[in-house]
């Protein structure tokens, strides 16, 4: 990989497996119904319980096998605590996560052992996540001198085979991480990630901290990596261009629920929740000429997202939806393949958006700020 590889394409088809390949494959990763509540503590001078945030609430979602998952959503919806369920850093309140067959919810710390190499993660904060007391290779050969492994020719050399591969020098081996820029510490967390021969990698954010031009090197080398290796990835983010670049299918998360789940294709241009609608439409766009591409919806959401210590009743996007009735605070839509989606495609409304993103004949701005400054403009 070349330092000039950088550009972000269009996702393609071409690349790695396709969305129906991928679906094909034997799951690796299975959730049903994972909780995580965390109590919340009040009272003096006896502190109790007064409440509990729920920061995932019964969520279900399935990795193939060399499949790449996107989860997307707004910051504090539960991306980030998930994956450290799904990778047994946190325990679960209630729900199933089974690898291979295997159920991890509840394991021990002596039936996580063989399985623990299989799975990874990659860390969001490329500074807080690596040990600055230790030098690169100490840290990389770490999971190695945990799990008792020994590979041909030492640990050293393989140590410097993975940063060769991650695209840094080899000679870097006895450097310590602040003598690297932010991109090549993420890098780095990468090269310790791939030191056990994951089998799943879960990748919390890895380029949300980097400069544009170093998340694509990043991306780039995920998909590589993915490509020879043949790993699975649940890619948490954000940034939903890299989410379309990276996942062949995606799953959209909104107050510790999946409200939306598809194939890439069915979530970024047939999405039928309000809330991907609304997401998709926040992504900035570059009009080159009048008649490049058909104009997009425009929706802007009023307020923020709603406390997950008290959640709002039946369908939690409610709050903020223009679409909104008594059935959805009454009622908590199931997560199903509805009219008129592709097969695969589930989505959680009972009111769903027609399948499309060009541009309405009337913009949605339920903020009311904005629409007084918008038609104080006008006038």
């Amino acid at each position: 990989m070349t330092q000039e590889d950088v550009v972000l394409p269009a996702p393609r088809e071409a690349e790695g497996r396709s969305e129906a390949e991928a679906g094909e494959r034997e799951p690796l990763l299975v959730v049903e119904g994972l909780t995580k509540h965390f109590p919340v503590k009040g009272g003096f001078p006896i502190r109790r319980t007064v409440g509990q945030v729920q920061a995932v609430d019964g969520i279900d979602l399935t990795v193939a096998v060399g499949e790449s998952f996107g989860l997307v959503g707004e910051s504090g919806c539960g991306k980030s605590t998930t994956g450290r369920l799904i990778t047994r850093l946190l325990e679960p309140t209630g729900g199933k996560v089974s690898y291979r067959g295997q159920d991890i919810s509840h394991a021990s710390r002596r039936e996580l052992a063989p399985i623990r190499s299989e799975i990874q993660m990659i860390f969001q904060d490329p500074y807080s996540s690596l040990n600055p007391r230790q030098t690169v290779g100490k840290i990389i050969s770490g999971p190695m001198e945990i799990n008792g492994i020994e590979p041909e020719g030492g640990r050293e050399k393989r140590v410097r085979e993975l940063l060769e591969i991650v695209g840094l020098n080899p000679e870097h081996f006895n450097r310590f991480p602040h003598e690297f820029s932010g991109g090549q510490r993420q890098r780095i967390g990468v090269a310790r990630a791939l030191a056990l021969e994951p089998k799943l990698i879960v990748a919390d954010e890895p380029v949300s901290a980097l400069d544009v031009s170093i998340q694509a090197q990043v991306v780039n080398l995920l998909q590589q990596v993915q490509r020879e290796l043949d790993i699975a990835f649940l890619f948490i983010a954000h940034d939903l261009a890299v989410v379309r670049h990276f996942s062949q299918r995606v799953a959209v998360m909104y107050l510790g629920k999946i409200i939306e789940v598809g194939d890439r294709t069915s979530i970024y241009t047939r999405p039928r929740h309000p809330y991907t609608h609304a997401l998709l439409s926040a992504v900035p766009e570059v009009a080159v000429g009048e008649d490049s591409a058909p104009q997009r919806e425009r929706i802007r959401l009023a307020g923020d997202v709603p406390s997950p210590i008290s959640p709002p009743s039946g369908c939690r996007f409610r709050t903020r939806c223009w679409k909104a009735a008594e059935k959805c605070a009454a009622e908590e839509p199931p997560l199903v393949r509805i009219s008129g989606n592709h097969e695969g495609h589930l989505t959680a409304c009972h009111f769903p958006e027609e399948p499309t993103t060009e541009a309405r004949d009337e913009d949605i701005v339920l903020d009311p700020a904005l629409a007084a400054l918008e038609d104080g403009g006008e006038g």
